[in-house]
């Protein structure tokens, strides 16, 4: 969890949804690393698929109203895990998708920290035209 320090209303708000979505991904990641040890022992995986669907799913729900791209990366990597294809290309895209969205969030809390830093001193030093 990171800290919400020094953030403003809209900060703290949008840093709680990201450190909800973080944790939802770190299941949705173990659930994938294990399905992989499935795959790797060519033991079925239709179980482990619904299980990341049924992770993944409120992800969406959840950063729609302030990160949609994020939310729409999660949506693909849901509807990629129903393609038909080998257990192998599905086990590789669905690293991929994580890693994506993992990076979306890092990304998306680095900005949220610096636009929404309650920081008097960067306040203060802008021009009246600024404020117009």
């Amino acid at each position: 969890m990171s800290s919400n320090k020094g953030l403003d209303g809209a900060g703290i708000a949008k840093m709680v949804t990201l450190d909800e979505a973080v944790s939802i991904l770190t299941r949705v990641h173990s659930l994938v690393e294990r399905m992989a040890i499935e795959v790797r022992g060519n033991k079925p995986t239709v179980g482990f698929r619904q299980q990341i669907q049924r992770a993944a799913t409120p992800l969406v729900g959840k950063l729609k109203g302030q990160f949609g791209m994020i939310s729409d990366q999660v949506a693909a990597m849901i509807v990629a895990m129903s393609r038909g294809s080998s257990e192998q290309t599905r086990l590789r895209s669905l690293r991929e998708s994580v890693a994506q969205v993992r990076t979306a969030l890092e990304i998306a809390i680095a900005q949220t920290t610096q636009k929404h830093s309650a920081d008097k001193d960067s306040k203060s030093s802008a021009t009246p035209a600024d404020a117009l």
